[in-house]
């Protein structure tokens, strides 16, 4: 029978592999022994062997081991027949992540030596390495070899069935051992990993009933249910767990409080969120890193008064930042718009305390950029990720992919998907060939298989308008297994809405097993801005019915759906109800969106009214819907008061000055108009260029206004001649008064001939020659009123259905009328 020591490695074994193992022969390692000193001679005991390993093993201390193993080998004592020494060498390995060494000594040991302990360790070390399947196949080995499973081994075979395939093949034949060894609910530490089995795999009833069943609990069960509920998007739940455990008596500790602070934060329930922070200050827990990011997460995230004066406050307070910190509040500037220039001063001072980005850190950033059309900085931070190699990770490249759309930089949106997309499709391959072993890498850096992966990316598809790689997607992540995923789900829902394919969005939200408040919510907002206003407000009742609680974006939704469609007393109803049944507080976003439906209406002095009774100021982003209806409804009192404000909160913006000179030129005030582009010159404000694209035969093509880059630029203008002669014969007549210059009738026509939505019609006619297929097109901004009336009457002329989607939401024309039923 070979020794122990012919067979465990006789010099240092090597560190942990970046890889799974794979199951090979098992090397001899044959050295010559080393020149010993007489102290070194004196043979470790075996109680003396197996606690130095046992400590090394409990201190995660591998150097330590390694001493220990090779004072072993030269002493030549022990390892051939004693099973606690071998075992604890095993554990030490095990639970130190060296892998190849652990499956060396465990390969090395005589039958005879190995027991249950040797077998659990063993298989414990792969299920948390990220061979879960080779994990469960010792785990039969060691029912094959008469061995009863004690808590250990059964924890162990649950851990490997966290992976979603080997949970449905084999989390019940675990779940039955339990039952058999007699554990169910008499050991925690079986209870916690099931509860964990359950609810990486998205049943949390069965979790739920776990726990249930435990005769003991401790705040570890209680913490860990509670953090499975929060992370899975049970965010209520998680909170009357939380109040269950206090009443029980159980003290929450700093991992406890980390996942209530995520729960209320979800919910948006920021008074809570305060109580829990008095909670802190009294365990004493508030220099706790995790406790304090949570908390500047919920302040930033919060809508209430002062809320990034209190997270400064509590970001300030904390002993020692870290990336989690900043990015927290950075994150929190970012979301508010007129806060943008902050988050980049911010981000020096973050570098200056020596602290890098990460990959959050890095998507904020770039929405800050998107938010402010600051391309330059979204440029410079884009080579900052790839310098850091994080641009391939899902979320960044899903934040350059809406910074660069929404910049009008539809070539680089549409390349950095690609990137992404290529990146996707090569992993997949490898996921089809020795698959979820190489996938385990790469999921914690979020690219490649997961499905987190395939939502940000079916998101990104749908913000340049990709429907061909979108459905791709879809297809990919059907035959990855991810096909009842409510994340993937929720975002198929909202690409195919966002693409003009509302049918195919209705089909993908009924074909969802598990509705949540997202799910809802994205089929709501894609009603809307299709113009079925009505169809969303009885899709938002069947929502209540069903017992799911709206969140704020929801009642944007709704709001926005009572906007568009001219519904004034139904907004008010819901904008009363919001904060009536559903105890929510109005963010900045409602009160726009409440000024919106009034200006839409043409109740402009009665939204300024509103603006002036909030019980907060008003930001920029009010003021300019206001002056936005002023605009449409030509207020030039009203539009200048607005104007004004907006100037004040964000001089740098050139939106108010074009809204305010277009005001003046409809009232025919050219010198106040001069004034205004001086004063814009002067600044050095440009107005955002109009840019339409499409996608014919997977290629972009971007046209803007006189554009003549075109290859086919000559066909193009042909074909718009002709149109707009064929549409004036039906009753088109050119609106020359959104025309804001000085000049003649003439030459106002044949500037509004020059807007990019007529060009990329006439180049969709030619290109896009079946009869049966819309011709979709996307615009950066609104859609003038000359263009919308002009692509109505194409319309009728051709036969041919148009799906324009522009800034604020989608124009399908057929036949002379449009679903937004002229509320744009």
């Amino acid at each position: 029978m070979a020794t122990v020591r012919s067979t465990l490695p006789a010099n240092l074994p090597p560190p942990p592999s970046s890889s799974p193992p794979a199951r090979t022969a098992t090397p001899s390692y044959h050295r010559k022994p080393l020149a010993m000193t007489p102290a070194e001679h004196a043979a470790l005991q075996p109680s003396e062997a197996a606690s130095l390993l046992t400590a090394a093993a409990r201190a995660r201390d591998l150097r330590l081991g390694r001493a220990v193993h090779a004072r072993l080998l030269r002493t030549g004592t022990h390892l051939e027949t004693d099973t606690v020494v071998a075992n604890s060498l095993l554990t030490l390995y095990s639970k130190c992540g060296a892998v190849d060494a652990a499956r060396c000594v465990f390969d090395g040991m005589p039958p005879g030596l190995r027991d249950l302990v040797s077998w659990t360790a063993m298989a414990s070390c792969l299920a948390r390495n990220g061979a879960e399947d080779e994990a469960l196949r010792l785990f039969g080995e060691t029912l094959q070899a008469g061995l009863r499973p004690n808590a250990f081994t059964l924890c162990a075979a649950a851990q490997a069935c966290f992976v979603s395939e080997l949970f449905h093949s084999a989390g019940g034949a675990v779940l039955g051992l339990v039952f058999k060894t007699g554990l169910w609910g008499t050991d925690v530490s079986v209870g916690c990993a099931l509860i964990d089995m359950f609810a990486k795999n998205g049943d949390m009833v069965a979790a739920r009933l776990v726990f249930d069943g435990l005769v003991e609990r401790t705040v570890v069960v209680w913490t860990l249910l509670i953090t499975r509920y929060a992370q899975g998007g049970y965010a209520d739940e998680a909170v009357d767990l939380f109040v269950d455990m206090m009443e029980n008596g159980f003290r929450p500790d700093q991992y406890t409080l980390s996942s209530m602070l995520s729960a209320c934060t979800e919910l948006g329930s920021f008074r809570l969120g305060q109580q829990l922070h008095s909670l802190v200050l009294r365990l004493g827990l508030v220099s706790d890193s995790c406790v304090s990011c949570g908390l500047v997460d919920m302040y930033a995230k919060s809508q209430m008064g002062q809320c990034m004066h209190n997270a400064r406050k509590v970001f300030n307070r904390m002993p020692k930042h870290n990336v989690m910190s900043w990015t927290a509040l950075l994150s929190g500037y970012a979301q508010r718009g007129s806060q943008d220039n902050k988050v980049l001063m911010l981000l020096c001072e973050m570098l200056d305390e020596g602290i890098r980005p990460n990959h959050i850190t890095y998507s904020s950033l770039l929405k800050v950029c998107a938010n402010i059309g600051d391309q330059d900085s979204g440029r410079q931070i884009h080579a900052h990720c790839i310098k850091s190699c994080l641009a391939d990770v899902n979320v960044v490249g899903n934040a350059l992919v809406s910074m660069y759309a929404e910049s009008g930089c539809m070539a680089e949106a549409t390349q950095t998907f690609g990137q992404l997309y290529e990146n996707m499709v090569s992993f997949s391959c490898d996921f089809d060939g020795d698959g979820r072993n190489q996938d385990y890498q790469i999921q914690r850096m979020d690219v490649g298989i997961s499905n987190f992966t395939f939502a940000s990316l079916i998101s990104a598809a749908a913000s340049v308008g990709l429907l061909t790689k979108g459905q791709q997607l879809h297809a990919l992540s059907l035959k990855s297994g991810f096909g009842s995923d409510r994340g993937i789900g929720n975002s198929l829902v909202s690409m195919y809405s966002r693409c003009g394919y509302l049918e195919d969005a209705c089909r993908a939200f009924d074909e969802m097993n598990d509705h949540n408040v997202v799910s809802w919510t994205s089929m709501i907002s894609g009603l809307a801005k299709h113009g079925y206003a009505e169809q969303a407000l009885e899709l938002f009742h069947d929502m209540v019915s069903a017992g799911v609680k709206p969140n704020d974006v929801t009642y944007i939704a709704v709001l926005s759906a009572c906007s568009h469609a001219g519904l004034v007393k139904e907004g008010k109803e819901h904008f009363r109800m919001m904060q009536k049944d559903h105890w929510l507080a109005p963010r900045m976003d409602h009160y726009a969106c409440m000024v919106d439906l009034l200006g839409r209406s043409g109740l402009v002095e009665e939204a300024l009214d509103f603006i002036n009774e909030m019980p907060c100021k008003a930001d920029a982003l009010v003021w300019k819907t206001l002056l936005g209806a002023c605009k449409t409804h030509n207020n030039m009192n009203i539009g200048e008061i607005a104007a004004n404000h907006v100037i004040e909160l964000e001089p740098q913006d050139p939106a108010p000055y074009v809204l305010l000179s277009n005001l003046y030129a409809d009232a025919g005030l050219w010198d106040q108009v001069a004034r205004i582009r001086s004063a814009m010159r002067d600044k050095n404000l440009m107005k955002e260029t109009g840019l339409s694209w499409m996608y014919v035969e997977n290629t972009i093509h971007e046209f803007r206004a006189g554009d003549t880059c075109h290859p086919q630029a000559e066909e193009i203008y042909t074909k718009l001649d002709r149109l707009i002669r064929d549409i004036k014969g039906i009753g088109y007549v050119p609106d020359t008064s959104i025309v804001l210059h000085d000049m003649p009738d003439e030459l106002k026509e044949r500037c509004l001939l020059q807007h990019s939505e007529k060009i990329a019609v006439a180049f969709g006619l030619i290109s896009c020659t079946s009869a049966t297929k819309p011709i979709r097109i996307f615009k950066n901004l609104r859609v003038c009123a000359d263009c919308h009336s002009a692509l109505k009457y194409v319309s009728k002329a051709t036969g041919r259905e148009i799906i324009l989607r522009d800034s604020n939401r989608f124009h399908r024309m057929k036949d002379g009328k449009c679903s937004c039923g002229e509320y744009w």
